[in-house]
Formats: structure tokens, C-alpha cells, sequence
């Protein structure tokens, strides 16, 4: 679907911070997820790397997104 005439560019909405939910999961690790953005979650083994892969997994849901015109 072709973007939307009035819709910013996807750098502003890369750009733009969303409140990330961590919490510990039974097997030692984490789970994350941003409410604000429907079924992004990830997980990881330690604090860092939730976080990193947190960073791609919200900036995969932005990119595809954004190219379905939401």
C-alpha cells in the first residue's frame, strides 16, 4: 500500500521513544514488549541483549508499519 499523503517520514517515526515493558521470564531470561506497538515483544538472556534486540524488533514493526500505510 502506497504511503499516505500527510504521513511523516519513517526516520521521524524511528526516531520517535516508546515505553518498553521488561519483565524476567522462568527460564532465567527476559521478555520485553511496547504496549503502544501491537504484538512487538522479544526476549533475551540478559538485560543488554533484551534491549538490543528490542531495538529491532521495534524498528522491524515501524518499517513494516509504515509500508502498510498505518
Amino acid at each position: 500500500m502506497k504511503a499516505v499523503k500527510d504521513q511523516k517520514s519513517l526516520k521521524f517515526y524511528l526516531k520517535l521513544k516508546y515505553p518498553i515493558t521488561i519483565t524476567p521470564d522462568e527460564t532465567g531470561g527476559y521478555v520485553a514488549e511496547i504496549e503502544d506497538l501491537p504484538g512487538c515483544f522479544t526476549q533475551g538472556e540478559t538485560l543488554e541483549e533484551t534491549y538490543v534486540n528490542m531495538e529491532e524488533a521495534r524498528s522491524l514493526w515501524l518499517e513494516v508499519a509504515y509500508e502498510d500505510g498505518q
